[in-house]
């Protein structure tokens, strides 16, 4: 599913307050928002907008469901279609939960509006970064990269399901290969945040591409970790036009 030029928004939060400061807010800053309370309303909204959607933001407690059954409901039906999970909770145990399923980025409650706008607008941004006479594809391994189209082809022909943050980290990872990318840079780069000191993310994010792309996480030979610094991607990459 390739982003939308429209920037569509549907969060769902069971507290009526937050929703329509939420919409008020994001709306200001021109996007059009589309607010549901709980997982019934938000299914019905995602069946309804999915061709317009460009975000989606879920709250981990609801009435009816929690985040991480509607995260995985939206990643079976739109795998490239970003996700912001909001949690409560000061454990980490929630956030590594969400960005497992796939969500691809989260921002702990209460929120400053500020923050959650800087989150959404570094998605989007992320999602333009092709530049114009850039290469198009990135080939490696047998793997191939449409950094146009948001897509990637196995060594089989086969696309290969990816998120919207497994795509701009792996996009990044091969326009460095064989540079040590250290953990901030790729934080920053990748989420448009600092990493924290107990910030786990980036690591399962890492972890999660590995599986994507068959890498034994024991012996991975394609993206590699530099101890105490960060990751390299450790094979070779062509880019092409065609």
């Amino acid at each position: 599913m390739n982003l939308p030029r429209k920037r569509t928004i549907l969060a769902v939060d069971d507290d009526q307050k937050t929703r329509q400061l939420l919409k008020l807010y994001l709306e200001k800053h021109q996007y059009v928002v589309q607010l549901a309370a709980d997982g019934e309303s938000f299914r019905h909204g995602f069946d309804r907008y999915r061709d317009e959607l460009s975000l989606v933001i879920l709250d981990v407690m609801l009435p009816d469901t929690d985040g991480f059954a509607l995260c995985q409901m939206v990643r079976q039906r739109a795998p490239m279609l970003p996700i912001i999970m909001l949690t409560a909770s000061a454990d980490d145990t929630e956030r590594i939960v969400g960005l497992e399923l796939g969500a691809d980025d989260y921002i702990g409650k209460p929120y400053n509006p500020r923050e959650l706008l800087a989150r959404i607008k570094a998605i989007h941004r992320r999602a333009g970064m092709v530049g114009e006479g850039a290469p198009r594809y990135l080939n490696f391994a047998g793997f191939r990269l449409d950094r146009l189209e948001r897509t990637l082809s196995s060594p089989d022909g086969d696309k290969v399901v990816l998120t919207a943050m497994d795509f701009d980290l792996l996009r990044l990872l091969a326009e460095h290969p064989g540079q040590v990318l250290d953990r901030a840079r790729l934080m920053e780069q990748t989420r448009g945040r600092d990493l924290g000191p107990t910030d786990r993310s980036l690591d399962v994010q890492v972890s999660r591409l590995r599986q994507r792309l068959g890498d034994d996480g024991k012996q991975p030979t394609l993206i590699k970790t530099v101890r105490a610094s960060g990751y390299v991607f450790a094979v070779e990459v062509q880019a092409s036009h065609e």
